[in-house]
């Protein structure tokens, strides 16, 4: 594509200020400027610019993100396209109306000298421009069709693939999704889109655009106000329209008009952005985001298509996400007066020598420069004033830096509780509903089956959009709830998130892990809360875990209450049977553990030697003598034998036995045991 004009007017210049959300890349590629002696054309497929030397005599210099090469090429007449194949291997050029010629290129960054064409199949036809799809097929667009070729560079032939006959004004094609959009009709306003897959030709149901009063001779739409775009994994068509005025009425505002390609199959128009503003307009997309620059007042502005809309019953309209405000200022290193020396010249912002490229792409012909249009989110943020909104927007972005400043802002508004009271449980859920997606996501690529739907109010996350961002609750402790200022809020708002979070985990059917609820539990006895921490155990509002547990006996020294708590958690849980045993044996209480290993049938499991070194250690020579004799009851039921078996290690416990009591009364000892032996056979099931 030759490149010519598309922002063309003058304009005054653009008020300074900080809040500029959108700038150029701060390193541009440069080739050489259009002159008398210099052509430069634009692949947009590969993003490829070409300035041509004296027809390419002197040379063809190539420049790109991936390449930066040159060669020399024979003059033979004004080149009026040229681009490279998708593998570097062949060299496109249009000189005329009716062909193309095709040139081999070898990896030494030269043409093998040896021309061979193909003429458009349409008796008649003049050749719009080409495209190259599929590795080495190329598409004709005439005005009387479209033609499929497959180049065969070690013949030097062509052969021809598919052709669709139809009246043609002009074409689009997008590289991303492999999409031509074609003008046809009187008035220019109906629409072919094909698919283009390896070797084939697929038509997408035909639709028309809106004809609005033109002038004569010009077509209702025009291929400067029509681009196509990826937004969201889906093939967009975005146009411009400008609403027409008269003697009696001036030209009203214009409008952007987004139809959507649905599985390639069909088009229909799904939203409209208002733009409140008229005159020459220009597109480009960054990240999933529509830009549209107007020239008269050098200002942009940003729409997001995923965010809500107001709907009219089949389409969502929009408004900017932000205020309209101009790009960054920028300015270029260029040799100084002295040879040695170098200075930084302003550049002029939306110049009529600019010429805009999808996806984000601005080259300035005249100056030799290409630009990637790019986001500063770091800006934008504070320009929006919905903060629910604001956290949707951020979750949608794909730049590196959006994690960083999603997580920003959302310790921003907890830190400005109760300011933003009304927003957390929303923003929450618009959380969590990404979260939950990307659980599932994961549990069916890895296991096939989808997460049970236990969830209420969950909203369900269209197919075909995938967000690019979500926080688990690793993030959130890690960076935004373990990270209140110290005295800055009140502990009652701290706990009021900490619980509003778990809520929303909770409703989006999320496990809620330990270390969110060790927070809420430390929180609150950090604040001396105990009344409200009992409240919240006793109807389990914070889920049982051995976790908790533990950490409620460490809580004992502040609370007492704690140990009784960790202990009704522990056996509610039923697997926790080892961690009671210890507890009640680190706090003496011996007779209630053998109760307890009684009533849930472990009696027969649990170490001898464990209950004799407690029963020693405490001194009681009754309690001793009826730990014991426990244990020998249970030797006699399973072995049929009082005695110990050696792997137990209870020799020592044994000699003790027989030191205590060797010269007591065995008839009174007897009686004693007995009586406590009593006592542990016969208690409750409970603890």
């Amino acid at each position: 594509m030759s490149i010519s004009n598309e922002l063309d007017a003058t304009a005054p210049e653009a008020e300074t200020n900080d809040d500029y959300y959108l700038e150029l890349s701060p390193e541009p590629v440069k080739f050489e400027p259009v002159n008398d002696v210099t052509d430069v054309f634009f692949d947009d497929s590969k993003q490829q610019v070409f300035a041509i030397r004296s027809g390419g005599v002197t040379g063809v210099l190539v420049k790109g993100p991936e390449h930066n090469i040159n060669f020399r090429m024979d003059d033979k007449g004004p080149v009026i396209s040229i681009k490279f194949s998708p593998d570097m291997n062949i060299l496109a050029i249009q000189r005329s109306v009716t062909s193309v010629e095709f040139i081999n290129y070898n990896s030494g960054n030269s043409l093998d000298g040896v021309e061979y064409s193909q003429s458009c199949k349409g008796k008649n036809a003049t050749i719009l421009g080409f495209v190259w799809t599929h590795g080495n097929e190329i598409l004709f667009v005439t005005d009387h069709g479209v033609e499929l070729f497959q180049v065969i560079p070690e013949k030097r032939c062509v052969k021809a693939l598919k052709s669709l006959s139809l009246q043609v004004n002009w074409f689009i094609f997008c590289p991303q999704s492999y999409m031509v959009l074609l003008s046809s009709g009187t008035l220019g306003n109906q629409m072919q889109a094909l698919y283009i897959t390896p070797g084939n030709l697929h038509k997408i149901t035909k639709f028309e655009m809106e004809a609005m009063s033109t002038k004569p001779g010009k077509l209702a739409v025009s291929e400067r106000d029509v681009a196509l775009a990826v937004l969201y994994s889906t093939p967009c068509i975005i146009v411009l329209r400008h609403q027409p005025g008269d003697n009696a009425r001036p030209v009203g505002s214009a409008f952007v008009y987004v139809y959507t390609v649905h599985k390639m199959v069909t088009i229909r128009k799904s939203h409209i952005l208002k733009l409140d503003m008229s005159g020459r307009f220009a597109i480009n997309v960054v990240d999933n985001l529509i830009i549209v620059h107007h020239q008269a007042s050098k200002t942009s502005m940003i729409f997001d298509i995923m965010l809500p809309g107001v709907s009219d019953g089949t389409v969502l309209h929009h408004v900017s996400v932000a205020p309209s405000k101009p790009i960054k200022p920028c300015s270029l290193r260029v040799p100084g007066p002295n040879i040695s020396e170098y200075v930084n010249q302003p550049c002029q912002l939306y110049s009529p020598n600019w010429v805009v490229f999808q996806p984000n792409i601005v080259i300035d012909a005249k100056l030799g420069c290409l630009w990637y249009m790019e986001l500063r989110l770091d800006s934008l943020v504070k320009l929006i004033p919905d903060k629910v909104q604001l956290v949707e927007f951020l979750m949608q972005r794909k730049n590196n830096n959006a994690k960083r400043i999603l997580i920003q802002v959302i310790r921003d508004l907890v830190t400005r509780m109760p300011t933003s009271l009304i927003d957390m449980p929303a923003i929450f859920d618009k959380l969590n509903t990404v979260y939950r997606n990307h659980l599932e996501n994961e549990i069916q690529s890895v296991m096939g089956t989808p997460l049970l739907n236990n969830t209420k109010n969950v909203t369900t996350v269209p197919d075909n959009f995938k967000y690019k961002i979500f926080l688990d609750q690793s993030d959130m402790y890690s960076h935004i709830l373990s990270k209140f200022p110290e005295g800055t809020i009140d502990s009652k708002m701290i706990i009021w998130v900490l619980l509003e979070y778990i809520r929303s985990l909770s409703e989006h059917g999320i496990p809620v892990q330990h270390y969110v609820y060790e927070l809420v539990i430390t929180t609150l006895v950090h604040k001396e809360a105990y009344y409200q921490l009992h409240q919240l155990l006793q109807y389990h509002v914070v889920s049982d875990s051995k976790p908790l547990a533990c950490l409620l006996l460490s809580l004992e020294n502040l609370y007492p209450a704690a140990h009784q708590l960790a202990l009704d958690m522990l056996k509610r849980l039923g697997n926790a049977h080892e961690e009671i045993i210890e507890v009640l044996l680190s706090k003496g209480q011996i007779l209630p553990v053998l109760r307890y290993v009684r009533s849930v049938g472990k009696a027969d499991q649990v170490c001898a030697r464990k209950f004799l070194e407690a029963a020693k250690a405490d001194g009681d020579p009754i309690l001793f003598y009826s730990v014991y004799k426990f244990f020998e009851q249970r030797n006699l039921r399973l072995h049929n034998t009082t005695g110990f078996a050696k792997s137990e290690r209870c020799q020592a416990y044994v000699q003790h036995f027989k030191t205590l009591f060797q010269t007591t009364d065995n008839n009174g000892c007897n009686s004693d045991s007995n009586s406590n032996l009593s006592n542990i056979s016969g208690l409750s099931e409970g603890a």
